[in-house]
C-alpha cells in the first residue's frame, strides 16, 4: 500500500477516527490536509504526528457545515498542493436525546455537520476528481445508521442519510474512476465515546463479540485499504468496523 504523491483531505482530521486516518495515509506516504474546527490543542498535537511521519501537511479551520467555507478550503488545498486523491468525509456530532426531548435545532445541528457537511465536501471534490478521472471518497456512517438506536434518532438520520448519499454518488462517478465508500464503525473509543462512564463502556463491550472496544486505528485500516489500489474496483459499499455488533 503507497500513497507517494497522493493528496488526502480529512474532515475531523484533528482528534479521533480522524486523526488515526490522517496518521496512517501519511505512515504510507500520503501528503495530509487536515480541515476541522476542534481545539487548538488537539490540532497542533495532530500536526506534529503527522508531520513527524515525513510528509507534508497542513490544518485549514473549516465548518464543513457551512457550504460556501467548504468550498473556498478545497479551492485553497488544491492551489497549494496541486491537487486532491483522496476525501474522508469524518467531521461529525451527536446531540443525543429521545425524540421526545429533542429540539428542532438539536436534529438540525446533527444533520448540518453530519450528512450536509458530507454532502458540501463531496460537492466541492466532484468536478475535481471527474476531470482527473481518478479520485477515492470515503464517508463515515455508523452501525445505528444500519440500524438504529434509542435516543439518537437525529444521528442515525444523519448517517443512514451518509449511506444513501454514498451508494448514489458512487453510480454517479464509477464511469469516472472514481469510487466512493462508506465505513460504518461500531462502538470506537473516540472522544465522542469517552464521554460515557466506565459501566456504560464495560457494558458496551460486554455485547460484542470480540469482547472490546474497536479503536481508531481499526477502522483507519479499512479506511486506507479502501483508498488504496487494492480496492480500485470497490464502490458504493459500506463495511462495518464493529467487532460483529451488528451482525
Amino acid at each position: 500500500m503507497n500513497f507517494t504523491g497522493k493528496t488526502a483531505v480529512i474532515t475531523g482530521g484533528y482528534s479521533g477516527i480522524g486523526r488515526a486516518v490522517a496518521e496512517k495515509l501519511a505512515s504510507k506516504g500520503a501528503d495530509i490536509a487536515l480541515v476541522g474546527i476542534g481545539s487548538d490543542e488537539d490540532k497542533q498535537a495532530a500536526l506534529k504526528a503527522v508531520g513527524d511521519l515525513g510528509v507534508r501537511v497542513k490544518a485549514y479551520d473549516c465548518d464543513v457545515s457551512d457550504f460556501a467555507a467548504g468550498e473556498a478550503v478545497i479551492k485553497q488545498i488544491i492551489d497549494e498542493y496541486g491537487k486532491i486523491d483522496i476525501l474522508i468525509n469524518n467531521a461529525g456530532i451527536n446531540r443525543d436525546k429521545l425524540m421526545l426531548n429533542m429540539t428542532e435545532a438539536e436534529f438540525d445541528a446533527v444533520i448540518a455537520v453530519n450528512l450536509k457537511g458530507a454532502f458540501n465536501m463531496t460537492k466541492h471534490v466532484y468536478k475535481p476528481f471527474m476531470r482527473q478521472r481518478s479520485g477515492r471518497i470515503v464517508n463515515l456512517a455508523s452501525i445505528v445508521g444500519l440500524n438504529g438506536n434509542a435516543g439518537q434518532a437525529n444521528y442515525c438520520a444523519s448517517k443512514a442519510g451518509v449511506i444513501g448519499m454514498t451508494k448514489a454518488v458512487a453510480k454517479e462517478l464509477a464511469a469516472r474512476n472514481v469510487t466512493v465508500n462508506a465505513v460504518a464503525p461500531g462502538y470506537i473509543d473516540t472522544p465522542m465515546t469517552q464521554a460515557l462512564s466506565d459501566k456504560v463502556k464495560d457494558e458496551i463491550a460486554a455485547m460484542i463479540p470480540m469482547k472490546r472496544r474497536g479503536l481508531p486505528e481499526d477502522v483507519a485500516n479499512v479506511i486506507a485499504f479502501l483508498c488504496s489500489d487494492y480496492a480500485s474496483y470497490v464502490t458504493g459499499e459500506v463495511i462495518r468496523v464493529d467487532g460483529g455488533i451488528a451482525m
